[in-house]
């Protein structure tokens, strides 16, 4: 039986749920508590219980980072003001604004949708058996006790499709354990084989060959545009009959919309969530979405990446924008499609890249070389995020 959650507010008073307590939604609840009366309620719904760092799990993988490090309980959440509901959201009622979960009910007056990309390991027959999952943390724990036992000569990174959450992922993935294997002194290839034609396709041609230039420089083989089919021990079976082998396979899964959202109103022709490429607004009134489980078309022709950096600053645009219609006073805020991405390379170096995705006729992006002061720039990044907003 659920009930009604609990909250206590005045006549006046609004209550903002928000779905989802990645970045986005993170920065959103934190940005309104400060911005709006406590009178105000703000409720954070998650069916996790803590709060994932994801730039950090590829740091785990290579013993740099404990589990318990990267993460943060939402109960802090409660401290600052902010309701936390650890449940899983069941149906949203647009008509009548309320979001059903596992646990209760909740009436809103504005919602903001942060769910992110779901990710759908058994779309692809064979992957849970023969992959290890570089999106899940406990997959990459388990992969961090596997490695230094590793005795095969095959490391192959597979994209089993598009699009997935930060894009430059897999690409790190390759990187660190090609710079991992090399300190080790093993004889070990790795490979990266994926649907596209060029890593990091959105940014553009001249990032997606530098990258493959990184890989090169590194001794990794890029395979592109192979479109997997399944899986078997030691062999990834692709479309036109070609069969890719490995002694290790770390994956990206497929990705797709939360299930909650499933045949959702606002949903666009893509399948994900479409808004307000500016305001992050639906077609929904004082509803919101932003980050992964969003499409924006871009002028090139191809959706903003599902980045991190883009889901913060979207939040950012939301969280003033939802306090000034409820105070009734300030300017909106836009947002403007700027976002920047570092790539580990597994050597205490870091590449930097950062542009504007909006630009017409196309992104304009800038790349800075690998060096170690933008490794460092992540560390204290990392150390900057996990204290802040907790």
């Amino acid at each position: 039986m659920t009930h009604a959650f609990k909250v206590n507010k005045s006549m006046n008073a609004k209550t903002i749920v928000i779905m989802g307590g990645g970045i986005g939604g993170i920065v959103v609840a934190n940005k309104l508590r400060k911005a709006i009366d406590k009178s105000h309620q703000i409720v954070l719904i998650d069916k996790e219980t803590h709060h994932l760092f994801y730039p950090s799990f590829l740091w785990v993988m290579m013993g740099w980072r404990t589990s318990s490090q990267i993460q943060k309980s939402f109960q802090l959440l409660e401290k600052k003001g902010i309701k936390f509901l650890n449940a899983e959201v069941t149906e949203i009622n647009f008509e009548t604004k309320t979001v059903s979960t596992s646990k209760e009910k909740v009436k809103y007056d504005y919602l903001v949708l942060a769910l992110g990309a779901s990710t759908f390991p058994e779309r692809i027959d064979g992957l849970r058996e023969n992959a290890y999952d570089i999106y899940s943390l406990e997959e990459v724990a388990r992969l961090r006790n596997d490695l230094p036992v590793f005795t095969g000569k095959l490391v192959v990174v597979l994209i089993c499709s598009t699009p997935f959450k930060c894009p430059a992922a897999p690409y790190e993935a390759a990187l660190l354990l090609a710079s991992y294997f090399k300190q080790k002194g093993k004889p070990i290839e790795v490979q990266v084989v994926t649907p596209e034609q060029l890593p990091l396709p959105v940014a553009g041609p001249e990032v997606g060959k530098y990258m493959v230039s990184l890989l090169d420089a590194y001794g990794i083989k890029f395979l592109p545009e192979h479109q997997v089919q399944q899986i078997n021990p030691g062999h990834i079976q692709c479309q036109k009959g070609i069969s890719i082998p490995f002694d290790l396979l770390l994956a990206v899964p497929p990705h797709g919309l939360p299930g909650a959202l499933k045949n959702s109103p606002i949903l666009g022709e893509t399948g994900w969530v479409s808004v307000d490429p500016a305001k992050l607004t639906t077609s929904l009134e004082n509803v919101y979405a932003l980050g992964d489980v969003t499409t924006i078309p871009l002028p090139v022709g191809k959706p903003l990446p599902k980045a991190g950096v883009f889901a913060h600053a979207q939040a950012e645009v939301v969280a003033h924008n939802i306090a000034a219609h409820i105070i009734g006073s300030g300017a909106s805020k836009s947002f403007n499609g700027e976002g920047s991405c570092f790539v580990e390379l597994g050597d205490g170096k870091a590449a930097f890249a950062k542009g504007n995705f909006y630009t017409k006729p196309a992104p304009v992006v800038l790349l800075k070389k690998p060096s170690r002061f933008r490794h460092w720039q992540k560390v204290l990044f990392e150390k900057w995020w996990l204290w802040k907003w907790f």
